[in-house]
């Protein structure tokens, strides 16, 4: 940056020393003062409507699976057996009579 501003001013000085120097005036300043307004423009006209867009079309419907295969029934087991009644046994003796015991009286005491 210091070496530009150097090359920049040589040459300014270098002209000064042999040439007379320009006067320059400043130009008038220029205000700008608004008219009165402008009648509105035409509205500009309607578009076309756009198109509809295509409707979506539904996706196929799966397809069912298969049944599965029917098993066979097992075979009925067959019925055992009935097994015999046992013979019913004999009636034992009948025993004897035992002895009359004795009355035992009891008194409470005070």
């Amino acid at each position: 940056m210091r070496a530009s501003i150097l090359f920049l001013a040589i040459p300014a000085l270098l002209s000064t020393a042999c040439e007379r120097p320009v006067v320059v005036t400043p130009a008038p300043t220029v205000v700008a003062v608004p008219g009165p307004a402008g009648a509105t423009g035409a509205t500009g006209a309607t578009g076309e409507t756009g198109m509809s867009g295509a409707a979506a079309q539904k996706g196929d419907t799966g397809a069912t699976g298969a049944t599965g295969a029917t098993g066979y029934t097992g075979a009925t087991g067959s019925t055992g057996a009935t097994g015999y009644t046992g013979a019913t046994g004999s009636t034992g003796a009948d025993g004897q009579r035992g002895k009359t015991g004795d009355n035992i009286v009891i008194v409470p005491t005070r």
